[in-house]
């Protein structure tokens, strides 16, 4: 194999794993970040991209979890026939005995590799085997931030090895520098912002603005700021064929297309001082990120959010004691939509979808969303 093209060489495909209830929104995001040849899967969506391309979507895509290389694909009964398959493998083409990596492995329905952590680890051995041959040393492992990833990924007997171009999940962005409880994840935050098709033609409030996570990501989208701009590193860097000055011409034009922030547009609120404080050091990290107003009240002392678009992630029991006491709280906030938010369009992310009914309004329309396991729901209420 080492004489070979890897199968993204050959082929020029890619798997892009993606948010359960976002593969819609991705496929169109791929599509116009370049892709061809879009094609759904379990977990994921198929493309065929250039060089070019790849990096574009690692660079500014805000929906996807990560890209991945494939570089092999084999009949794998069990773990010798994994072994082989990662010993055969030319790894002193992607990194060095200096660098450290860490294996993600995924699958099911093998009777031999039923155990996704054991996998793991046969791929593991196979890797440090193959530089331990070669250089008399091996690379240590690094579960938690690597240089490398590399993901294994077994249906039934059939297996594909791949090299993470992204580097880990992108929807660790880089701004986020602190954190409250029950933060919502950036890339359901971004496709939020992505199914409610806002660009900016009305303000844009938050009243429960938490760490902040919704106010960056719809400024990122409004002002064109790649979702991987605070990003230290990408996977890309370490395939064989990686072009540095083509990397550097695309950041380059992606980053002189941002924009400024117009005064008033994104603003947010909430009542925990902690959060607050997280909001406003989470936007600062972005660049005009000090344009994003943020304050300490409550919803409640919100005279008025007339003509807005209002978005945000309710608490859904991790910070309140009872489900009365969530009940009571939904109603009253439904209320506080009616009241004071005439004219507007209400985003609202529900945790527990439970909670959809204390609302007491009717929803334009609900979307699937799947947020650290819970099946939560985007729901849109146009406010007369």
């Amino acid at each position: 194999m080492q004489n070979k093209k890897f199968t993204y060489q050959q082929t020029n495909r890619f798997f892009a794993q993606v948010p359960d209830g976002v593969e819609a929104l991705a496929m169109r995001e791929l599509a116009q970040l370049g892709a061809e040849q879009i094609e759904p899967d379990f977990r994921g969506v198929h493309f065929r991209a250039t060089h070019a391309v790849l990096y574009r979507i690692n660079y500014m895509s805000r929906l996807i979890t990560r890209v991945l290389a494939p570089l092999a694909s084999f009949v794998c009964r069990d773990r010798d026939d994994l072994y082989r398959a990662g010993r055969c493998i030319d790894w002193t083409r992607f990194f060095s005995v200096q660098n450290t990596f860490g294996i993600f492995a995924t699958g099911a329905n093998n009777p031999n590799l039923r155990n996704s952590k054991f996998a793991a680890l046969c791929l593991k051995d196979a890797v440090a085997d193959h530089f331990r041959n070669i250089t008399g040393n091996r690379p240590y492992v690094n579960k938690e931030t690597p240089d490398i990833w590399l993901n294994l990924h077994i249906e039934k007997e059939k297996a594909t090895i791949s090299l993470d171009t992204s580097g880990g999940s992108l929807h660790r962005r880089g701004y986020r520098q602190r954190m409250v409880d029950a933060p919502l994840q950036e890339t359901l935050a971004a496709a939020m912002i992505a199914l409610s098709d806002w660009h900016g033609e009305k303000p844009l409030y938050d009243p429960m603005c938490g760490s902040g996570t919704i106010l960056c990501e719809a400024m990122m989208h409004v002002c064109k700021i790649p979702s991987g701009f605070s990003r230290k590193n990408f996977g890309f860097r370490f395939l064989p064929d990686f072009d540095e000055n083509l990397w550097k011409s695309i950041k380059e034009t992606d980053d002189n297309s941002i924009a400024l922030l117009p005064e008033g547009l994104v603003a947010g609120s909430d009542c925990d001082p902690l959060a607050v404080m997280a909001a406003i050091v989470n936007c600062h990290a972005l660049p005009g990120g000090q344009s994003i107003r943020i304050t300490r009240r409550d919803f409640n002392e919100i005279d008025d959010l007339r003509d807005r678009a209002v978005f945000c992630n309710p608490p859904y029991g991790i910070r309140l004691r009872s489900e009365r006491d969530l009940g009571t709280f939904y109603k009253a906030f439904g209320d506080f939509l009616k009241q004071r938010c005439k004219g507007s369009e209400a985003y609202i992310f529900f945790g527990n979808r439970e909670m959809i009914k204390h609302i007491g309004l009717k929803p334009r329309w609900k979307k699937p969303l799947k947020n650290a396991g819970l099946d939560a729901r985007v729901v849109k209420y146009e406010l007369y």
